[in-house]
């Protein structure tokens, strides 16, 4: 009876190591996206001069460099607002980024 007791807390003791594992790697994924949503962003208004296309291009290399991808890439003048998503598993993270000169700042 006590070798079942026994196995039956490995088996919680595992699972319970699972989640602190699942959460450690979305925390991570969640600390890289923001932070490549952030440089894309930047990247993008820094570019917006050239062009929208040219600037999602950019926002595009700076994502893939942060292993993250663009899914909103939205050019407003020379203010960039991109959504950046990444995965983990099954679960998406998501992060939103505007960047451009104050001057431009839209209300």
């Amino acid at each position: 009876m006590a070798s079942v007791w026994a196995v039956g807390m490995v088996a919680l003791l595992m699972a319970g190591f699972g989640v602190v594992l699942l959460l450690g790697q979305l925390a991570e994924v969640r600390q890289r996206v923001a932070t490549g949503a952030d440089l894309a962003a930047l990247a993008a208004a820094d570019r917006a001069l050239r062009g929208a296309d040219a600037a999602c291009a950019a926002a595009g290399r700076v994502a893939a460099a942060h292993r993250v991808r663009v899914v909103r890439c939205d050019m407003a003048g020379e203010i960039a607002d991109l959504g950046l998503a990444g995965e983990v598993g099954p679960y998406t993270v998501t992060a939103r980024a505007r960047a451009g000169p104050a001057a431009a700042a839209v209300p």
